[in-house]
């Protein structure tokens, strides 16, 4: 056993080690178990030639080497289950595992199908896919993301004070979507169409950290889920446009025009079932080692590092103004979205043991490039509104940018804190996961009072 002197302080860093290894979900517990067994082990070796506690720690700890080290050392030494894994259900702990994935497949279907079902319903009122995109552009996100939100809800085992929070803010969003009579060439339209997803989105996370909702781990969970969604989502709709692709192709060389039953049935029922198929998938697939969404942080943040600071050059250069219109405001603000998704997943995929790299240098400068562009976008929507006059589009843009500005400026000084070794990388993940309240509540803010503010718009 390791020497009394310090015990409570090293028992503290084996717990920090221990919740960091919990969170790599290819370590089943008995593996995070035996890993500990071998630090305590190197641990207790140290002490015994004459290092004090907490240097035993850190040299048996660089000894072991980094997680993603260890990940890819346990996927050679068990390839076989992590490629069981990666095809059948992501778990194979047994008949307990089996049936539970098993529960999850059914619970899935169940959800799919009402998806599906939801989206088809409005027909019935008389509602055309063709005819009435301003009613299905608000609602889409309202017919399809309280069945994603059942599913996490179940698999999350929620207590019905939660479940019932849930409902409330679902049905909040349906008559946030439908009370204002807007036409369909409303800007109010368009918002909510944006912003509604947001909203609802925030309630999708609720379910997700159901069982845990003061947990900052969690909450970083639930962005990492975000980002994985989003990846099997995008795949699943490529693979059905080809699926599409060669159904047409096919059934017309027999004389059959299958395009009426995909455009009504194939198409809408695809998609929405697809929200749930993905999220099952995420929750399924999380025991392989490493998941998609970091890995493309790492490829993409050099690039679009590179990007920003080409723009910033070109604007000092050419000494041009920043279009305010919305498709231009829309892009500047799916810019600054994805610098921030850049930066959450690295920040979820990473060891917080370990030192400040090149990378995170990397990191820092696209934080402060993204920084300038939405000060300059800001300047150029103030200017516009106080010489024109506001609008929906102009008032939710300057909104969402002062809020993007807060986040980036801290993340900013968080990030040179940490690049200093001032700053523990803690810091960065609880701000990140703190402010995702603040993103839900300016959503409901545009959903809820900009419709009755702007009618005229």
């Amino acid at each position: 056993m390791t020497a009394p002197d310090g015990q409570d302080e090293l028992e503290a860093q084996f717990a920090q080690w221990r919740q960091h290894v919990q969170r790599r979900s290819e370590l089943k517990q008995s593996d995070a178990e035996e890993l500990e067994d071998h630090l305590r082990g190197s641990v207790d070796e140290l002490i015994a030639v004459g290092l004090r506690a907490d240097e035993a720690f850190l040299v048996a700890v660089k000894r072991m080497g980094g997680l993603d080290e260890l990940s890819r050392e346990f996927a050679r030494e068990h390839s076989e289950r992590l490629w069981k894994q990666l095809v059948l259900t992501g778990e194979t702990g047994g008949p307990a595992a089996d049936t539970g994935s098993r529960r999850d497949l059914a619970a899935m279907v169940i959800c799919a199908a009402g998806a599906a079902a939801s989206i088809k319903v409005p027909e019935l009122f008389g509602m055309r896919f063709e005819e009435d995109a301003a009613f299905y552009g608000p609602n889409f996100s309202v017919l399809a993301l309280p069945w994603l939100a059942a599913f996490l809800a179940w698999r999350r085992h929620a207590g019905k004070a939660l479940i019932g929070v849930l409902l409330a803010l679902f049905a909040l969003g349906a008559v946030a979507a439908n009370v204002y009579p807007l036409a369909e060439d409303s800007q109010s339209v368009v918002l909510t169409s944006i912003h509604l997803p947001i909203a609802l989105w925030i309630v999708v996370g609720l379910a997700y950290v159901a069982d845990d909702l003061r947990s900052s781990r969690r909450r970083m969970d639930f962005i990492r889920f975000t980002g994985e969604w989003f990846v099997y989502f995008v795949l699943i709709a490529l693979g059905g446009g080809v699926l599409m692709a060669f159904m047409v192709g096919t059934f017309k060389a027999i004389g059959i025009s299958p395009e009426n039953f995909i455009s009504q049935w194939l198409l809408p029922c695809g998609v929405v079932a697809a929200v749930v198929v993905a999220g099952w998938l995420v929750e399924a697939k999380q025991s392989v080692v490493e998941n998609i969404a970091p890995v493309l942080t790492r490829l993409f943040t050099p690039l679009f590092t590179a990007a920003l600071l080409a723009f910033l050059v070109a604007l000092a250069w050419t000494t041009a103004g920043i279009n305010v219109e919305r498709e231009a405001l829309i892009l500047f603000d799916l810019l600054l979205v994805v610098v921030l998704g850049l930066l959450l997943y690295s920040i979820s995929a990473r060891d917080p043991l370990a030192p400040p790299g090149l990378f995170d240098k990397l990191q820092f400068a696209l934080v402060v490039s993204a920084l300038v562009i939405d000060v300059l976008v800001l300047v150029a929507i103030t200017g516009r509104i106080t010489e024109y006059g506001t609008t929906p589009n102009k008032a939710a843009a300057l909104g969402e940018n002062v809020i993007l500005l807060a986040n980036l400026a801290w993340s900013a000084w968080l990030l040179l804190g940490f690049v200093r070794r001032r700053t523990p990388f803690a810091a960065l993940e609880r701000w990140q996961t703190s402010y995702l309240p603040v993103y839900a509540a300016w959503a409901w803010i545009v959903v809820l009072a900009f419709p009755p503010l702007f009618s005229y718009l």
